[in-house]
């Protein structure tokens, strides 16, 4: 196997030049055979004894051209910038205590008082779960273990009070609560 990697890393100009007739840009293909490579050697045991390695590393290559052109179509559809003088759209609801449903307040109350504390704090006056976690002597971690289960609760109290309203959001709250429901 070893011998199949050195032969592949001898034929570095004939990868390259395959890898840059695709992409163009001769420090993309540079930094594209890196990574090939590397996965060469940290696959080098799926290689089969009587296979040819070049056919082998150029399916990596091919793979990994691929790749590069599917994160760039990510980051292009990421960062497009907005047209000038439009706004984007506010994604993130308005959760100022005056602007939350009833039944988010009364569901609250309901859930753990640790629960509840970090509710409030990160999500309704946006301190970021790194300032909670040294306020409350917890790690990072911790802090966003602790926020992922307050957020299961505060869902499974809304289900249990609102039923589906809840899974709407309750942001244009409609709902009866279910212990006046019929």
């Amino acid at each position: 196997m070893s011998s199949s990697v050195a032969n592949l890393i001898e034929q570095r100009s004939r990868f390259l030049s395959f890898v840059q007739r695709r992409v163009h840009d001769r420090n993309t293909a540079e930094d594209i055979l890196q990574m090939a490579y590397l996965k060469a050697v940290s696959n080098a045991d799926t290689l089969k004894v009587g296979r040819s390695a070049d056919a082998w590393f150029f399916r990596i290559l091919r793979n990994a051209v691929i790749d590069h052109y599917r994160h760039q179509a990510v980051e292009t559809r990421t960062f497009e910038p907005w047209e000038p003088g439009i706004e984007p759209p506010s994604t993130t609801p308005d959760l100022t205590p005056a602007n939350l449903c009833p039944c988010v307040a009364k569901a609250l109350h309901k859930v753990p008082a640790s629960y509840r504390e970090i509710l409030r704090e990160v999500d309704l006056q946006e301190v970021s779960l790194e300032n909670y976690a040294k306020r409350t002597g917890i790690t990072h971690g911790n802090a966003a273990v602790r926020s992922h289960r307050a957020h299961r609760s505060l869902r499974e109290k809304l289900m249990d009070h609102c039923g589906s309203c809840a899974q709407a959001g309750c942001l244009d709250c409609t709902c009866r609560p279910s212990a006046t429901r019929q």
